[in-house]
């Protein structure tokens, strides 16, 4: 990697401008790319994905911190010239793959021969999404996450009931997942500097035992519940309570829930009670 010129240097040679409509802010501080790498550690025996590398500083740093191997997903062309000179010097750790991370299978891509880490400076447009992808994924295939999102999303996934931050994505990836807070990055360390604070959070999976089994219909719920959070429970689920049968009062006391609360106020093991029981 030491022969390779800065990402800055990258960028100017290669004329990267950051695309506004993919979401691009490069991260061009190796210090912080370095911290990203440090807190997927160990990384030996593992086999990375990492989604948007742009002009690969995440990349470098993975590959330095020890990757096994590291699997970058680009679905913009211009970067693919640079990422291929950081291949080059990756002792054939490294593999290129054109397209959207949002379509791409990365457990059919990265294979079984080694466990599987996510990280990723991901597109602030579709990182929710991804997110969301990865904690439904059946098996789920990957061992751990170490992501960067927009402050506000962080804060989301971490939020407990009672935070104006607490919703749907919180008990979706608490239900699967321990779900850390790491550290903040500010706009400036971006080019262009986005308009918002960045922060990035790492996600441990649960053991086996402890994740919740019916995260398809968790998210169902959760949709239904999150998507009129002002209103009372007894509102907001009355469609769905409709929908598979259930006398509303009954099905919300057994989970330890009053109709007249509202979704924020509800811990992740009552969603997953009421989850449970609607099945």
């Amino acid at each position: 990697m030491d022969s390779l010129p800065t990402v800055s240097d990258v960028v100017r040679q290669y004329s990267l401008g950051a695309n506004k409509k993919l979401g691009q802010h490069f991260l061009l501080d190796m210090n912080i790319t370095d911290k990203i790498a440090r807190l997927a550690t160990p990384l030996g025996d593992y086999h990375v994905a990492e989604i948007g590398p742009g002009p690969g500083g995440l990349t470098r740093s993975l590959l330095k911190a020890g990757a096994g191997a590291v699997t970058v997903i680009e679905m913009d062309d211009r970067f693919l010239p640079a990422l291929k000179d950081i291949s080059d010097v990756s002792a054939d750790r490294m593999t290129i793959i054109k397209g959207d991370a949002l379509r791409v299978d990365i457990a059919t891509e990265l294979g079984s021969d080694r466990p599987i880490k996510i990280a990723a400076n991901l597109p602030y447009n579709v990182g929710t999404k991804m997110l969301i992808n990865w904690l439904t994924a059946d098996p789920l295939f990957w061992d751990q996450a170490v992501l960067m999102f927009q402050k506000e999303v962080a804060l989301r996934i971490v939020a407990s009931p009672g935070d104006p931050n607490y919703g749907r994505l919180a008990v979706l990836a608490q239900s699967i997942c321990q779900c850390n807070f790491a550290f903040e990055v500010p706009a400036k360390a971006f080019s262009p500097p986005p308009k918002v604070d960045s922060a990035v959070v790492a996600l441990q999976p649960l053991p086996m035992e402890k994740r919740f089994k019916d995260i398809k219909r968790l998210g169902e719920l959760t949709q239904a519940a999150f998507g009129q959070r002002r209103k009372m429970l007894r509102k907001s689920l009355k469609p769905f309570a409709k929908k598979y049968s259930l006398d509303m009062d009954n099905w919300l006391s057994g989970a330890g829930a009053n109709p007249t609360q509202r979704p924020e106020e509800l811990p992740v093991k009552s969603f997953q009670d009421l989850a449970t029981s609607s099945s």
